[in-house]
């Protein structure tokens, strides 16, 4: 299916299209060219063929600081391979011109505002969706963010177990499209206990204070972890357990994402 042009609302449709079938959406995020430009193409495709509902591409960054070892591998083998941010935009474009899945360039603010200026249009003339920056605060994030406005892309806030409810609020009156709740403290791939309480509650506090929606990730790798979580939020982030999926073959990946989808269900 050849997706449509235009970034802005994609990922509400999204999210709304979820929530009228009674489920909660899932999210995967893969790294760009890991293992090579060609294999990762063939991986996202495989990935939103088998039924992803929002895509976070990552951009490899040299110092991925929040992510666990499953994506530093990933990111170390796609910056052998030559990515760039300029290349990460044309898979995003040729993944678009593909399926129509939207798409979240998902990075670290050095490789992205080392690109420069033009960033949000490129990323917009791409068919990208959204921007998600790990490591760049409300305070200092002011002139990309309206950048990205500009050019119709929503701003993914995330807000950790550590924010605090002033931070929160901060992340939040500048968010748009869904927030990220980031589900505990450390990296990437870490061990969760999906049924945990006090995640549940923050989970419930973070929908209603946010007004947007809210897809909890980190640490989430099976079904029965997405089957858990689908009922407290409104999307499902599943990241290394996808790239060790696809370390298999397209489908591997494409198994672990129609099972993941499956679980989804409220």
């Amino acid at each position: 299916m050849t997706a449509s042009p235009g970034p802005k609302g994609q990922l509400a449709t999204r999210f709304a299209a979820a929530r009228a079938d009674g489920r909660a959406a899932l999210v995967a995020y893969l790294t760009g060219f890991d293992p090579t430009r060609r294999a990762s193409l063939d991986r996202l495709l495989a990935a939103c063929e088998a039924g992803v509902d929002v895509l976070e591409l990552g951009v490899p960054f040299s110092d991925p600081t929040a992510d666990g070892p499953t994506i530093q591998a990933a990111m170390i083998r796609a910056l052998t391979a030559g990515a760039t941010v300029a290349g990460v935009l044309e898979l995003a474009a040729e993944v678009r011109r593909r399926v129509d899945v939207p798409v979240v360039l998902f990075g670290y603010a050095n490789p992205l505002l080392r690109f420069g200026p033009t960033l949000a249009a490129s990323a917009a003339a791409a068919g990208i969706a959204g921007l998600l920056v790990v490591d760049l605060p409300p305070e200092h994030a002011g002139e990309l963010r309206a950048s990205a406005r500009t050019h119709g892309l929503d701003w993914v806030g995330l807000v950790a177990p550590t924010t605090t409810p002033l931070r929160r609020s901060a992340v939040l009156a500048n968010a748009s499209g869904f927030v990220y709740a980031v589900s505990l403290t450390g990296v990437t791939g870490a061990a969760l206990d999906a049924g945990d309480a006090q995640l549940q509650r923050s989970l419930a506090e973070l929908r209603a204070a946010s007004g947007l929606p809210v897809a909890v990730g980190f640490g989430v790798r099976t079904p029965a972890d997405v089957r858990a979580l689908a009922r407290h939020a409104d999307g499902v982030i599943v990241g290394s357990a996808l790239i060790e999926a696809s370390e298999r073959g397209p489908a591997a990946l494409g198994e672990l994402v129609t099972a993941l989808r499956a679980a989804t269900v409220r």
